[in-house]
């Protein structure tokens, strides 16, 4: 009865202040004029086709690890959740370990308290993550972009009704006028991340699909750089 009264009590308050603060979503720090490619931690990804720098690219979390290997050191954005930084799970741990001394360009920190900004400013000097630009996304604004994007309202009230952070760098993307987004690493049938064994499953599939199979459907410019994700999910396989 009383999760009942509480989650009624959170949706309510959740729509109002939505619908009365009218949130923008996330504004990206330059104009994208190339592809975005948006790199997943599923255990397995590909370099797109044609790499080059005309191509902007947006790691999540420990992601950056990944793009080592295709002779890219720093990423254009970074998308972190809050627990990442001083989180005791064993992911937030193995995310900090693979950035330990790493560097972007925009760092965008999503659900951290705006008004603790120089908590998180220690928190990522810990293990030496530095960025040129840093930016707190609250959660009416992350709403803003599956809303304004998607036309999707969601009040995120669990799991399932929240989409990855994968995604939400996608929607990012689009939002600020990428005229292609390639996926890579994002897998919502997959398990585990390339930078740990802990085989951990993944959270927001079922809201991940959903999202992919809509923003097919309304003709946006989405690709994929993995040719069994493109199999599995339908979306059209990068090979320009």
């Amino acid at each position: 009865m009383g999760s009942w009264i509480s989650d009624t009590r959170k949706r309510i308050y959740r729509n109002v202040k939505y619908c009365l603060t009218r949130p923008a979503p996330p504004v990206a720090p330059f104009e994208f004029k190339g592809p975005v490619v948006v790199v997943g931690s599923a255990p397995v990804s590909h370099k797109p086709t044609g790499l080059n720098d005309e191509f902007s690219i947006i790691t999540v979390n420990g992601s950056q690890s990944v793009i080592t290997s295709w002779g890219v050191d720093v990423p254009h954005i970074t998308m972190m959740m809050f627990n990442q930084v001083d989180g005791t799970t064993p992911n937030a741990v193995e995310v900090r370990r693979v950035l330990k001394g790493q560097r972007t360009g925009a760092l965008y920190v999503f659900l951290w308290r705006k008004d603790a900004r120089g908590r998180l400013e220690d928190g990522l000097r810990a293990f030496e993550y530095s960025y040129e630009h840093l930016h707190i996304v609250d959660r009416y604004e992350r709403m803003a972009l599956l809303d304004r994007v998607a036309g999707l309202r969601s009040l995120e009230l669990d799991a399932d009704s929240k989409c990855s952070n994968g995604m939400n760098a996608v929607l990012f993307a689009l939002y600020n006028g990428a005229p292609a987004v390639i996926i890579t690493g994002i897998n919502p049938n997959s398990a585990g991340h390339v930078y740990n064994e802990a085989g951990l499953k993944r959270q927001h599939a079922h809201m991940d699909k959903m999202l992919v199979e809509r923003l097919i459907k309304a003709g946006r410019p989405i690709y994929t750089a993995d040719p069994a994700v493109s199999n599995e999910l339908g979306i059209p396989l990068w090979n320009r």
